[in-house]
Parts: structure tokens; C-alpha cells; sequence
């Protein structure tokens, strides 16, 4: 009997129009090259990121900033995006970077109309109409860039309430991918099961990292691989913004180590196994270390 293959479900959160624009066909080019295929979670609406400054006056964001080098890593054009104007549509002048994606094979998920918007506000969307109307008209627009259904989606941040999963039923999604966790499950809201898994985010991201614990660029890589485990569920999220930008190389050389030890990357629907029980779960807010403010989190079988 031959050895198991490790797996790793590749996400790639596309934040911005700089990510849209620079990243992902830097990323493109790049996936090709190793013949891996990735799911792609698209923001269409407009780039008010730079209204992410007012952060900077919490101090766990103001030290993730400066721990991360955030200037460098996502750029001043993206640290100003509606803030003095506002922000422009990614959808509109971005379409063929998005149906590019899609020609080359990648899946293509929905992230977030207004990326900013969704992480500052989704607490105060206690309204299912608004938040069944955010998500709605970001799927309309993906759907007519790419000419065809969009069958997953992922919240800005893993910020996601009861509200929005009971909602997101409503939209006919194949799976979610909203919360940190470690295994395949099936939400659960007040006591009732729904129907469309989560596939959790299980390893952790760039800037959660970087410059804490003594880990820098040098041994990065080292680091993530050591946190792979070809027993359980492996999902990495990159950033188009970083990993397609400022931390090309770096990607570039995971993907190399990666292989090297026989590693296989599959986008996240690949994941999922029809013939699978998959447990439920109930998604709680946590903090996680590296990340400012909450996030949604696998609730463990402990309790």
C-alpha cells in the first residue's frame, strides 16, 4: 500500500483593486508554472480599504502594522483607498483579471462586496435583508464576470454571525470557507444543522506570523511547513496583496520546499468528499494570536 498524499486546499483572498490588479497575474503565472490549481475569493465592490487607518488607533492593529511592515506589504496606494475619495469598484475595472482566473481553471469564490465595510460592520448587520442584499449583489456581479454560477464563498477576516449563515443558505452555496478550525463541518445555528459545509482555514497567514516568536522572512517557510499535517485537514490561506506582491519569492520558494516533499495542492471544492459525514458544529468568536480583534472559529468537540 502506497504512502498517503499529503494535501494542502490552496485559498487565495484577492482584499483590493492593487491585489486585483498586480497580484492575481502575478499569481497566475506563477501556479501555472507548478500546474496547481486554486480557489480564488474575489472582492467586486469598492476599495475603501484606506479607512483601515483609523485602526492604527487600537494597539494590537497599530503593533500587527508595524510587526508586519505593513506599509511595505500592502502598499500606500491600498493604505489610502477611500479614504479621501471614494473607493473605486474592483468589478468594473478589473473583469478580465477576474475572468482570466476562471479561464485558467481556478475556482472562483465570493469574498466581499466591500471588504472594509463587511469587517468593520458585520456585527451591526442584525438584519438578514442587509446582509442577504450585501452578499447577493457581490454574487451577481462575479456571476456575470464570469458567465457562470459562483459556488463558494468566504467572509473579509472569518468576521461571520448566525445572521450570515443563515442567509448565506438562501444563496446556494456548495460550501463556506468562514472560520478557523481543523476539520470539515456542518454549521450549526441555534440547535438546527444547515445544510452547506464549512471548510475551515486551518494554517496560519503571513501577517499572523511574521515577526512574532522570532520567525522572519528567513525561516518563514520552515515554519508553515512545520505546521502541515498530512493526517488532518490542511487549508492555507495567501493574500493577493502579499504573496502575489511584496512576498512573490517567498511563495515561490513554499511552493518549491512543498513539492519537494511530495506536498499536492487542490483547490478547496476538492476537497470534499460526497460520501463524507461530516460532524456539526456551532462557530463561535474567538481571537486568534497574530489577528486584532475576532474572529469565527470552529467550535471544538471538547467544548
Amino acid at each position: 500500500m502506497g504512502t498517503a498524499v499529503t494535501k494542502i486546499g490552496l485559498r487565495i483572498d484577492v482584499d483590493t483593486m492593487r491585489g486585483t490588479k498586480r497580484g492575481v497575474p502575478a499569481l497566475l503565472r506563477l501556479l501555472e508554472r507548478h500546474q496547481i490549481r486554486a480557489t480564488f475569493f474575489f472582492s467586486v465592490g469598492p476599495d475603501n480599504m484606506g479607512r483601515h487607518l483609523w485602526r492604527l488607533l487600537r494597539p494590537a492593529f497599530l503593533m500587527k502594522m508595524l510587526r508586519s511592515n505593513g506599509i511595505s506589504l500592502y502598499g500606500m496606494d491600498i493604505l489610502l483607498r477611500g479614504t479621501l475619495w471614494p473607493g473605486a469598484v474592483i468589478g468594473r475595472h478589473c473583469a478580465d483579471i477576474i475572468r482570466d482566473t476562471a479561464a485558467a481553471g481556478h475556482e472562483i469564490g465570493l469574498h466581499a462586496w466591500d471588504h472594509h465595510g463587511w469587517q468593520m460592520n458585520v456585527e451591526s448587520m442584525s438584519s438578514g435583508r442587509t446582509v442577504f442584499v450585501e452578499l447577493k449583489r457581490a454574487k451577481d456581479m462575479l456571476e456575470q464576470i464570469i458567465g457562470e454560477p459562483v459556488g463558494c464563498s468566504a467572509v473579509p477576516g472569518w468576521r461571520c454571525t448566525d445572521t450570515v449563515l443563515l442567509e448565506k443558505e438562501k444563496l446556494q452555496f456548495s460550501y463556506s470557507s468562514d472560520c478557523r478550525g481543523k476539520s470539515i463541518f456542518f454549521p450549526v445555528v441555534n440547535g438546527v444543522q444547515l445544510k452547506q459545509p464549512q471548510i475551515p482555514v486551518t494554517l496560519p497567514t503571513y501577517d499572523e506570523v511574521i515577526g512574532r516568536n522570532g520567525i522572519s522572512d528567513a525561516d518563514y517557510n520552515d515554519y508553515l511547513l512545520s505546521q502541515v499535517d498530512g493526517e488532518q485537514l490542511n487549508v492555507l490561506t495567501i493574500h493577493a496583496e502579499a504573496e502575489g506582491i511584496c512576498c512573490g519569492e517567498l511563495f515561490r520558494d513554499f511552493l518549491c520546499r512543498a513539492e519537494s516533499r511530495g506536498i499536492q495542492f487542490l483547490t478547496l471544492k476538492e476537497l470534499l468528499d460526497d460520501s463524507a459525514s461530516y460532524p456539526a458544529a456551532e462557530m463561535l468568536q474567538s481571537e486568534i494570536q497574530g489577528r486584532e480583534g475576532w474572529v469565527s472559529c470552529q467550535k471544538n468537540r471538547e467544548g
